[in-house]
């Protein structure tokens, strides 16, 4: 890991600084501060300080300067941001002024849940082919889009230009599917199977696994029960 940044470094022009990344945590801030800065404007403001946004979103306003100041110099001292410029720039950092195609594997309850969820349509994600591979399944009409079996991922993923991928498959067909949809050209993944995805280099996996989520949930709830 560290052989690979300071290679990288050297073969950057004499005087001229890598750019700034971003890591998990100041992504995931980033979305927060885009739907506070919706409410915002909705309500009216024009203009917003960092202070305004970390207090609503229980972080300090240096942290909030921090997150923003990878989207250049929007802001200015004793005036705050822009919020419209602001909105749009977060937008653009997170790759969300654009529509990206998904699919979704696994017609079962939790991907008719996802289907029924308006806000992924919202931010520009659109759900564009359905797979299963129970035959009752195949071909039926959920939400408007037909249902395909496994096998048809290399024809149909291409040609609807899918590029985003969601399974909500059981834990021992996730593997099998998330190669098909690879292959297929899928360049992302967001996982709901447990267990770990080895998938080639290039392609960015997220995991959502709910049981972990409320084994920590009930960790910090015993935490502060004062035992």
């Amino acid at each position: 890991m560290g052989g690979r940044a300071s290679v990288a470094k050297s073969a950057m022009p004499k005087g001229v600084e890598p750019e700034p990344r971003l890591s998990r945590a100041s992504v995931g801030r980033l979305s927060l501060y885009l739907r506070r800065l919706e409410v915002l404007l909705r309500e009216g403001a024009a203009k917003v300080s960092s202070g305004t946004l970390g207090e609503a979103l229980g972080v300090t306003d240096a942290q909030v300067r921090k997150d923003l100041a990878y989207l250049g110099h929007l802001g200015h001292p004793g005036v705050g941001y822009a919020a419209p410029e602001l909105v749009a720039a977060i937008r653009r950092a997170l790759g969300i002024d654009r529509e990206w195609r998904v699919a979704l594997a696994g017609v079962g309850n939790l991907g008719r849940a996802l289907l029924r969820y308006r806000g992924f349509a919202e931010r520009g994600f659109r759900v564009a082919a359905l797979f299963d591979a129970d035959p009752a399944k195949v071909r039926q009409r959920v939400d408007g889009l037909e249902v395909h079996p496994p096998e048809a991922m290399a024809q149909v993923l291409p040609a609807l230009g899918v590029e985003l991928g969601v399974l909500t498959v059981p834990a021992e067909a996730a593997q099998v599917v998330a190669d098909a949809m690879v292959t297929a050209g899928v360049r992302g993944l967001l996982t709901f199977a447990p267990g770990v995805l080895r998938l080639p280099a290039g392609v960015s996996v997220v995991s959502v696994d709910l049981t972990v989520q409320l084994e920590q949930l009930a960790f910090l709830v015993q935490l502060s029960g004062g035992d």
